[in-house]
């Protein structure tokens, strides 16, 4: 999308907001910090505006986002309403928001932003950027278009969106504009400290001793290039854990010495797999997880396979062998 081109669907987005009273705001399953703290970043912008605002997840809010302004106000049931707008935000795929959204006959029309590469494009709007840091900075670029204040509350949003998803800005897509909106949202009064505690430094018991089994599956391939992480349902079972505490987990075969690509295997149940992958830049991982269905970034990506463990590990490996 040209830069010109970008603009202009950034007014259009903005003529949206204008136009319309009520509002519903939705991203991905299994939601990470920049799908909550984008929508969030939004909900906060329209209601401070005087919108009808709902957000709506189909699943659960991580424990380390809760503490972002309305964080407490989610949705998990679609109320039976109708909606003007509905924002579906860091999707990927428009799928995953889930059936209660694609099969929603109350939503009059859809607006798409997004950072992924190859988002589809199934809104009436579709504002898709590959190079920006986050969706959380799309959603900043359009605050800014409008030549709108930022309040406290969506501020505090957008910079854990940003820290989250740049890796604390260990990425490749920790770019000039991620630093530039991270200084601003400083200067608004956000304090690093407090979000990187809440991100990272408040792990429940479970967390710990579910990611203490994980590595005890930890595998390195002969090459050294690749590594990585197993979770079952059995560990789950034995640590009183869930798929939410795996977040993170992939760093730790990441950063092994040699490790090119880091991959994590999340039994989802029976025979059936959500493996992620991570890497150092060599490799394009969106590439091989599109291979199975899946999508991402370069650097990070994941999809679902199903089979045994040993039958998973063997597909995934051989095809990361063949990309090499």
């Amino acid at each position: 999308m040209t830069t010109e081109r970008m603009q202009a669907v950034i007014a259009d987005i903005a003529a949206e907001i204008d136009g319309h009273s009520t509002f519903l705001i939705t991203s991905h399953e299994g939601p990470d910090p920049d799908a909550v703290g984008s929508t969030l970043a939004l909900a906060n912008h329209l209601v401070a505006l005087g919108k009808d605002v709902t957000v709506y997840l189909c699943d659960s809010v991580p424990e380390n986002c809760s503490f972002l302004p309305m964080a407490d106000q989610v949705l998990h049931e679609l109320p039976d309403r109708d909606f003007e707008v509905c924002f579906v935000l860091d999707i990927g795929e428009f799928r995953r928001a889930g059936k209660a959204i694609t099969g929603s006959k109350r939503i009059s029309r859809f607006v798409n932003v997004d950072h992924h590469l190859g988002c589809e494009d199934f809104g009436v709007h579709n504002l898709i950027d590959s190079t920006a840091c986050a969706t959380a900075a799309l959603i900043y670029r359009i605050i800014r278009a409008r030549g709108d204040e930022i309040s406290f509350a969506t501020a505090l949003c957008i910079y854990t969106a940003i820290l989250s998803d740049t890796g604390s800005f260990h990425y490749s897509n920790s770019n000039p504009e991620s630093f530039a909106i991270a200084g601003e949202m400083i200067a608004l009064g956000v304090k690093p400290w407090d979000v990187s505690e809440a991100l990272y430094e408040s792990d429940p018991r479970e967390k710990i001793t579910l990611l203490a089994q994980a590595l005890s599956d930890l595998t390195i391939s002969p090459s050294g290039e690749y590594a990585s992480l197993t979770v079952t349902q059995e560990m789950y079972r034995q640590t009183g854990g869930n798929a939410e505490l795996t977040d993170g987990f992939i760093n730790f075969a990441r950063r092994i010495r040699g490790v090119e690509v880091a991959l994590i295997f999340r039994e989802l149940k029976e025979g059936e797999f959500k493996v992620g992958f991570r890497s150092k830049g060599k490799v394009d991982v969106s590439a091989i997880s599109a291979a199975f269905g899946g999508g991402g970034h370069r650097n990070a990506a994941g999809c679902v396979v199903k089979g045994s463990l040993a039958e998973v590990k063997a597909l995934v490996f051989d095809r990361l062998e063949k990309s090499r």
